[in-house]
């Protein structure tokens, strides 16, 4: 009985010990070989979008997490920076031109041994309006030249010219070096000519020249009439600031005379002519009567506008400077050489390699000046500079 059963046990379990069916390999290359050639691409794109999208997911976590932070920290030079915070707050207390002043003759300095740097400072204070910023810009540039060969030698000079200034101090003149300037009638004279700024600066306009040449023309004239009736002229030039306007001899602010100015007319149409000016001046004197000879002398005689007298003396300046500039000797540069033409004529008026400044004889408290003296004076001396400024170019070009 136990033999039968274990007979049938033994065909009982004898499925089980029958092999088991082989699974398949999964092969990623051969199924790849299998894909067509739109799916492969597809599955390129999708899988480089994925790798992009976790890359910037991890840059965006790298970012959050603060690993890319700069803790940073405090700049070796701050002190000095600070120090910089004392100097601008000491300068305020300092008088703005003695700053100014005291920051250019610094910057002249500075030149000598970083020429770059001076340049730069130089251009950028001409856009500020603080009277210390050349002082400001120079010690921010002075960080740089600690222990630096170039630096040192910059502060000794620096130091020697101050040892220098102090040295020298001591009683000083008050008044103008210019003698003439410190005449009462002067600061009469200017506040007269201030009101004739617009027509001035129209005259210079019409006629090519520079104002303050216009001017300098008209300071020589009337410091002439004034003091060669000095008592007559006080009771207009002083009370009501008016200008002389003279119709004799000579005619109209700037003392113009009748046969000169039929010369300046000329001397506008006349092509062939050496003065001529060209042809955008041509007709800025037209009449506008037969009555040339009144209508001369009523433009420059007018007390209450003084343009033809200006346009007169712009075309003079002018006339006269090309007359030197096609012989040969450009007297551009020489202000002093054109007022005394002006003030000599025409007639005086020969090019050559040596030119004499001078005119007429002007006395000022005892003091004997020459018209181009007095007109070369006022030209560079600073007074009204701000209406009449020093230009780049003194005539338009031809």
């Amino acid at each position: 009985m136990e033999e039968t059963n274990s007979s049938v046990e033994a065909q009982n379990l004898e499925p089980l010990q029958s092999p088991r069916k082989t699974r398949k390999k999964f092969s990623l290359w051969k199924s790849w070989k299998r894909l067509k050639g739109r799916s492969k691409f597809y599955l390129i794109v999708l899988h480089l979008f994925a790798l992009i999208g976790a890359g910037i997911l991890a840059a965006w976590g790298f970012y959050e997490l603060g690993f890319t932070n700069n803790k940073g920290g405090a700049d070796k030079n701050n002190r000095y920076l600070t120090d910089s915070q004392h100097y601008a707050a000491q300068s305020d207390s300092i008088d703005s031109q003695e700053q100014a002043l005291s920051g250019y003759r610094n910057l002249s300095v500075l030149r000598q041994f970083y020429p770059k740097n001076a340049d730069l400072i130089f251009h950028a204070a001409q856009f500020s309006d603080r009277p210390s910023a050349v002082q400001e810009m120079i010690y921010a540039a002075n960080m740089y030249m600690q222990g630096d060969e170039y630096g040192d030698d910059y502060r000794k000079a620096v130091q020697d010219v101050d040892n220098l200034l102090k040295s020298k101090k001591g009683k000083t003149f008050e008044g103008n070096v210019i003698p003439w300037m410190n005449d009462s009638a002067w600061p009469a004279l200017k506040a007269a000519i201030l009101k004739d700024t617009a027509v001035i600066y129209e005259a210079a306009r019409l006629t090519g020249v520079e104002p303050r040449l216009i001017v300098g023309c008209l300071v020589g004239e009337q410091v002439r009439l004034f003091n060669s009736k000095r008592e007559m002229f006080k009771r207009y030039l002083g009370p009501m600031k008016v200008l002389s306007v003279q119709s004799q001899f000579s005619l109209g602010v700037n003392g113009i005379k009748d046969f000169t100015a039929m010369q300046v007319e000329r001397n506008l149409t006349d092509t062939a002519s050496i003065f001529y000016m060209g042809k955008p001046y041509e007709h800025i004197l037209d009449f506008q009567t037969a009555d040339h000879q009144s209508e001369r002398f009523n433009r420059l005689t007018n007390y209450h506008n003084h343009l033809y007298s200006y346009l007169y003396t712009g075309c003079i300046l002018h006339q006269t400077m090309l007359q030197w500039k096609r012989s040969g000797y450009d007297i551009t540069n020489r202000p002093d050489i054109l007022f005394t033409l002006f003030n000599l004529g025409f007639q005086a008026s020969k090019p050559g390699p040596d030119p004499k400044c001078g005119g007429s004889h002007i006395t000022v408290h005892d003091e004997v000046y020459t018209f181009g003296v007095i007109c070369n004076d006022f030209y560079f001396s600073g007074e009204l500079a701000e209406q009449f400024p020093l230009k780049a170019e003194r005539f338009a070009h031809e």
